[in-house]
């Protein structure tokens, strides 16, 4: 059925265009190059489509590569068409963070994103502690003005010899 899916889609995609088309939980994201050449790869709903369009674009390279012009004159059915360097990057993209390093950076600016808001996040709090911290101090300063003020009230009253 996702067979289907792939040759339907990719027929109905203009030659230099993507599309990436959701059905269920899957997602065929297809490629036709400007020179005819197409392919389709199907994800599920969490993997990045740029990730994919990234795949699709280097394993239509490579192949082009490989077979030259041949290709035009091939049945190019799924089972007809051997390519061993699909497995390989199947495997190398089964992590779309690893495989791309636009998609790894942006993981890592968000962890960072992450990490600033927490440590923001801490030094207000710390702000907060420092500001009743403060007040606290102010008031301490203020008691202890009005008790020695008070004490030497007291004394004055008193003479001790």
């Amino acid at each position: 059925m996702l067979t289907f899916f792939s040759k339907t889609f990719t027929k109905r995609t203009e030659p230099g265009q993507r599309q990436s088309i959701s059905h269920e939980s899957y997602v065929v994201h297809c490629y036709v190059r400007s020179d005819g050449l197409s392919g389709a790869v199907i994800t599920d709903d969490d993997y990045p489509a740029r990730v994919a369009f990234v795949l699709l674009t280097q394993l239509l390279d490579e192949f082009l590569t490989s077979m030259g012009d041949s290709w035009k004159t091939m049945d190019m059915s799924v089972e007809s068409s051997p390519f061993p360097p699909l497995e390989e990057y199947l495997q190398k993209y089964q992590d779309p963070a690893s495989a791309d390093k636009v998609t790894k950076i942006q993981n890592d600016l968000d962890e960072t994103t992450n990490i600033l808001h927490k440590t923001i996040d801490s030094v207000l709090e710390r702000g907060v502690k420092l500001d009743s911290l403060v007040e606290k101090s102010d008031d301490l300063s203020r008691q202890s003005k009005m008790f020695y003020k008070q004490a030497k009230k007291t004394n004055s009253c008193c003479v001790i010899s």
